[in-house]
């Protein structure tokens, strides 16, 4: 049975928030978060823009049932669902603002369909998450540094959220924020978990950020445990048209821990 437009903006758990008439940014979050992430973030442009935010497969309010490891062994079928997002909803010209793996799939959208999109915002996001000794890459881990995350995951996974959690954080000193990535990131079932982390850090899409034709602004934390520094200067140095911004905030999630931050470099940008 075919889906409408109607069920997979259901399915997916689609918001919209203001006018038609006002410009429209859409709000893409990351691994292990679902769309009530941007919530310290959203509410500072509600007056000027319409909003759309949506829960990925896998996650949120989406039906597990929904999610094939077959179907969603690449960053591309998030893309598609991007894309079908912005086609059931008839958006163009929007600037996509993407959180982690959802900066990557912002880029790779707008390389299949750039009329869909006007500038693009990627918060603490990676092409490649392993380093690459070939060619001198800092992409963060080692293959057995995953190889042992993928392990504990598979051993225990609510042991492996609760240590996980904070660390990626990074913000010892509001342990509620820890807390809170931990309770969204203990909500996906475990096996679709363990199967979009590989999806996600084995993914290697380098290659194709010469392609992106549209202005980027890139956000970066400091002492972030899955995108160090240098992916930011290697996402810079590749995206022809990138702005790159190093913020006052620590951890893998600053629209969390520091939204003022984030939302004055993505109102300077705006």
């Amino acid at each position: 049975m075919s889906v409408t437009a109607s069920d997979f903006l259901v399915q997916h758990n689609v918001s919209i928030i203001g006018e038609s008439s006002k410009p429209t940014i859409v709000f893409a979050h990351g691994f292990g978060t679902d769309q009530s992430a941007w919530r310290f973030v959203k509410d500072a442009f509600a007056d000027k823009y319409r909003l759309i935010l949506f829960d990925n497969a896998g996650s949120g309010k989406v039906d597990p049932a929904l999610y094939s490891p077959l179907l969603y062994n690449s960053l591309y079928s998030y893309v598609g669902d991007l894309l079908q997002v912005c086609s059931d909803l008839l958006l163009k010209d929007v600037i996509l603002i993407g959180h982690s793996v959802s900066g990557m799939l912002g880029l790779l959208a707008s390389i299949q369909s750039p009329h869909f999109f006007s500038k693009l915002i990627c918060l603490s996001s990676s092409p490649r998450y392993l380093n690459d000794s070939d060619s001198g890459y800092i992409g963060g881990f080692e293959q057995a540094d995953l190889d042992q995350l993928y392990d504990n995951m598979q051993q225990n996974y609510f042991t492996w959220v609760s240590g996980f959690a904070p660390l990626a954080m990074n913000m010892p000193h509001r342990p509620g924020l820890g807390n809170e990535f931990a309770r969204t990131l203990g909500e996906i079932r475990p096996d679709i978990a363990l199967s979009v982390s590989r999806t996600i850090f084995q993914s290697d899409h380098r290659k194709d950020l010469p392609a992106v034709q549209k202005p980027v602004l890139l956000i970066h934390a400091h002492e972030d445990i899955a995108v160090p520094h240098q992916v930011g200067a290697y996402l810079n140095a590749s995206i022809r048209e990138s702005n790159l911004l190093y913020i006052n905030a620590k951890g893998h999630f600053p629209h969390m821990s520091a939204p003022g931050e984030v939302i004055q470099a993505i109102g300077t940008f705006l």
